[in-house]
């Protein structure tokens, strides 16, 4: 009987271990709303800390993440890509083309050489406007993008439920690992008062 009851601790050391850990990683987020018990107001960390939440967020994604500069810079790289080139080229062929098309006289005055110079020119133009264009636009997009607020703005209007469906989708192995950590905790705690309580019998 007394050996029973000594192999009961490790079992329940075991749903002990599990249960605490279980309901601490529940009281992160449960309650969403303030609980008043007595002197005491329960609530979960995540939804209690929420708007801090986002500003860390939004400020982590900015600095160490994604910066402002580097969309904008993103931006200018594709503007100055090849593909951009090819569509101007083929647009500047085609407006020439058209031109001369609607002016019948015009062809007797103008060779391939002629109209090569004339595309090389405007697209020189074209290139040199759309990098000045991407530099005023980087200048007012740097003052108006807020990466850091965005993401803080996003955050602290998650519903309570999204927040934690969010959180449980990056954190659900790190959850269960923890559970499972304080169950096999709680077990060897069991095994240890075993060996404790039958020293020297």
């Amino acid at each position: 009987m007394e050996n029973t009851r000594l192999l009961l601790l490790p079992i329940a050391g075991l749903i002990i271990g599990w249960l605490t850990n279980y309901l601490a990683i529940k009281m992160l987020f449960h309650p969403k709303k303030p609980l008043k018990l007595g002197f005491i107001t329960l609530q979960g960390v995540f939804p209690k800390r929420q708007k801090a939440l986002g500003e860390k967020l939004g400020e982590v994604v900015s600095k160490e993440l994604v910066s402002t500069d580097d969309i904008l810079d993103k931006v200018t790289d594709q503007a100055k890509g090849d593909d951009m080139k090819k569509v101007l080229e083929e647009k500047v062929e085609k407006g020439l083309k058209n031109l001369l098309a609607g002016i019948p006289m015009a062809s007797m005055f103008v060779d391939d050489s002629l109209l090569a110079k004339a595309r090389d020119l405007i697209l020189k133009e074209f290139q040199e406007g759309i990098e000045e264009w991407m530099e005023k636009l980087k200048g007012k997009l740097r003052d108006g993008l807020d990466i850091s607020g965005i993401v803080e703005e996003k955050v602290s209007k998650f519903s309570s439920d999204k927040l934690e469906e969010v959180l449980f989708e990056i954190l659900r192995k790190e959850f269960k690992f923890i559970e499972l950590a304080g169950a096999v905790l709680g077990f060897l705690i069991g095994c240890a008062q075993i060996a404790l309580l039958t020293v020297g019998v």
